[in-house]
Parts: C-alpha cells; structure tokens; sequence
C-alpha cells in the first residue's frame, strides 16, 4: 500500500487534472439523457480507511451535480481482507451509499482490481453502465491479466476511470492502461487534495448522465478551479 509519505508527490496539478478530464470529454457515451449508472469500486484494504473516510463524505456530490439531468445510480463494489469482495444493490440517493459505504471495515489484504473489472464487465452485459470509477493506491496482481480485463470493458464500451492515490510507479504505469485499454482516463491525487477527488468524482458522474454539454454547464455551474478545467476541455 502507501508507503513513506515523503515518497508521495505533491497533489496533482490542475494541468493534471485538466488532461484528465480532457480525456473525459473525448469518451463516447453510449446514452445521454435519463438515469446515468455508475459503478463506484474502491480498495478497502487496511491502508485505504483515511481515503475511505473522505470517499464517504464526498460522495453525495455525484448524485447532486447530476440530479437536474436525469439523476444517477451508483453501485458500490469494494475487496479487502482475505479474497473479500462485495457489490452493493443500485442506489439512488447519496443517503443509501453513505450508509452502506459506512458499515465497511477496511481490513488488510492484497489487491482484486480484477475482480472489480471482471464484475463491471459482467454488469454491462445485464444492462447499461455508464462508467467504472475505481480509486486504489497499488497494484498487486499481474499487470498483464489487468489489461486484457481493460480491453474487454473496451469491447463493451464501459469507460474505466482510475484515480490513484500516491505515486507508486508501477500501480501507476497499470492504472493508465487499464484507464486507455477500456476507453476511460487515468489522473492522480493524494490525500492532501479531497477537492480535487471531489471535483473529478462530480464531473464523471455528470458526464455519466449529460455527456459533454453537461461537463460544460458543471464548469459553469461550479466557478474557479472547476470552470478553468472546463474551459481547457473545451478548447480540445
């Protein structure tokens, strides 16, 4: 997991995150309008709780910013401890999520990223899904196995949206993959920057259910960081 915090960059750049969003917005939806879905899938072993923590605050954010465009279902999926792993029932509301996201113990184990990518995919193919967020800080499976994973969220077109908490170079170099093998896009944070998880959780989600009027009208809607943001995606 994390190691040594004087190992960890500093937070990322807005050039950081306005690439990936730019990335974003170069993404096909496969429908816009009507009840975006999303799957929210995170590492819950033992060194994830601080970014757990911070996860369940936050949250709420993706069903507001995307309420007035048709609302959003959001299905959390986790692994930690000894090969545990779970996926919740579709919620609606930023209440539901925070309660099922608050009854999670983070216990120490090794990584499942394709568990999380094996079940998105079999998601998709029950009915629509919009986009795979996934948040972890390390890679502990064959990088290899993961990216033949990515390329068939790829075939489906279910976008997955990797945000790697840290600098580990190798989660790094595989997250990027998994992110451009499925057709989604990679950016990093640290723990030093909820804001930026915040913002790049909101715009997913918005992008999820309005496409890239909608990631406009949120850059809008939001000022500062978030309208500068906007604005290079809409120069691209």
């Amino acid at each position: 997991m994390i190691g040594d915090s004087k190992q960890i960059r500093k937070s990322a750049s807005e050039g950081e995150v306005g690439a990936f969003l730019r990335q974003v917005a170069k993404t096909p939806v496969r429908a816009v309008g009507g009840r975006g879905r999303l799957i929210f899938a995170m590492d819950a072993t033992a060194s994830r709780k601080p970014t757990w923590d911070r996860a369940v605050r936050i949250q709420a954010a993706m069903f507001s910013e995307s309420a007035d465009l048709g609302g959003l279902e959001v299905q959390l999926c986790h692994y930690g401890g000894v090969r545990g792993f779970e996926c919740s029932p579709w919620y609606q509301e930023a209440a539901a999520l925070r309660n099922c996201m608050t009854g999670v113990s983070c216990t120490a184990g090794l990584t499942q990223i394709g568990r999380v990518l094996r079940h998105a995919g079999e998601e998709s193919q029950r009915g629509k899904v919009n986009a795979l967020v996934f948040v972890g800080d390390c890679v502990e499976e064959n990088p290899d196995e993961l990216a033949g994973l990515a390329g068939q969220l790829g075939l489906l077109g279910l976008p997955a949206f990797v945000f790697q908490e840290g600098s580990d170079p190798e989660a790094e170099r595989s997250f990027r993959r998994i992110a451009r093998l499925s057709g989604g896009a990679y950016c990093r944070f640290d723990a030093s920057s909820p804001q930026t998880l915040h913002d790049l959780l909101s715009a997913v989600a918005v992008y999820a259910v309005g496409g890239h009027a909608a990631l406009e009208q949120f850059g809008k809607k939001r000022g500062g960081a978030a309208l500068r943001l906007t604005r290079q995606i809409i120069k691209t």
